[in-house]
């Protein structure tokens, strides 16, 4: 190849000015000024020392020259991101092992996960659900495999409960309000559900998931806060907080469940909250890893990725109400 190449800036431009024949268009492809497209077309004129528009009051039209530049450079530029997506393809693949509490991969992370994996195509995500990823499952420790002994990469772990975790370094996701929720069906029911006190003609469905009570939200807890005491608090008990949503999609009753596992539910109106009525515990999420561990790629991309949607479901997590 011999001469002097214009620069490659200028000639994207009017390559997209050309394809619009709008320098206006053509700015807003390019995120950038009119003015800025207009200078870079004068420059590129200037170095060929040949015009490539014509410019009429309110259009612009392709000079001969600029027709016969127009579908090599096109091929050109074709063929420069082509190149440029073979050597991203190229990019070695890093594998990040992630353990997460069911509920939560299941009802909050997996929904998301598309966004991670455009983001970042490289990292080869392996995605698991246990309850050993609730405090009080398993005596001693995380009861997870530490990532220096193991060979699949990076590994981390979103963890429900306390926070404290000798050798581990936890950073606070979400910190769970406690709800009651519902079928919008069970509003339309005939048996009235006006008032808290109202309750005690409706199935209450109680999420058993957390293995330690004394951090288990409770019906008597959320009725008391209600100001309702005068209600035997019996119903149907679920070992996984999934199959309490699910039994209140049905509309077996209501259920006492962690606003962020069912606000996607009730922004999408299939649950609804009847009461403006809340409980807390100590348990939250936390995204854990080990001290020793550098954040290396995958698991700095996931961390900075995580805390993005955690900060981007806040007003989701806060809920509408019936």
């Amino acid at each position: 190849m011999s001469g002097r190449l214009p620069p490659l800036n200028a000639l994207r431009a009017f390559e997209v000015a050309a394809r619009h024949l709008s320098f206006k268009l053509a700015a807003e492809e390019l995120s950038v000024t009119p003015t800025a497209i207009s200078h870079q077309i004068r420059g590129l004129e200037g170095d060929l020392g040949v015009p490539l528009f014509r410019r009429l009051t309110r259009a612009l039209e392709l000079t001969p020259e600029g027709e016969a530049m127009l579908p090599k450079l096109r091929e050109a530029m074709s063929a420069i991101a082509a190149s440029v997506e073979t050597v991203r393809a190229m990019r070695p693949v890093s594998r990040l092992s992630v353990v997460a509490p069911p509920s939560f991969a299941s009802r909050w992370l997996v929904p998301r996960l598309q966004g991670f994996a455009e983001r970042h195509p490289q990292v080869e995500l392996h995605l698991a659900s246990a309850t050993k990823a609730i405090d009080g499952v398993e005596a001693g420790g995380l009861g997870i495999d530490s990532p220096t002994t193991r060979s699949e990469g990076a590994q981390l772990w979103i963890r429900f409960g306390s926070g404290r975790y000798p050798g581990y370094r936890s950073e606070l996701l979400v910190e769970p309000e406690y709800t009651a929720v519902c079928s919008p069906a069970l509003l339309r029911a005939k048996l009235p559900l006006r008032e808290p006190s109202d309750l005690r003609r409706h199935t209450l469905i109680h999420d058993d998931t957390v293995p330690d009570t004394r951090e288990r939200p409770t019906w008597p807890e959320w009725l008391a806060a209600a100001g309702v005491a005068d209600i035997r608090p019996a119903g149907v008990h679920f070992g996984d907080s999934g199959l309490a949503i699910a039994a209140a999609l049905d509309g077996l009753g209501i259920a006492l469940l962690s606003k962020p596992l069912v606000a996607a539910e009730v922004a999408a109106g299939r649950l609804v909250v009847p009461f403006d009525v809340t409980v807390r515990r100590r348990f939250a999420y936390y995204l854990v890893t080990q001290d020793s561990v550098p954040d290396v790629l995958p698991i700095a991309a996931f961390r900075t990725w995580l805390l993005g949607e955690v900060r981007r479901d806040a007003d989701l997590v806060g809920m509408r109400h019936a």
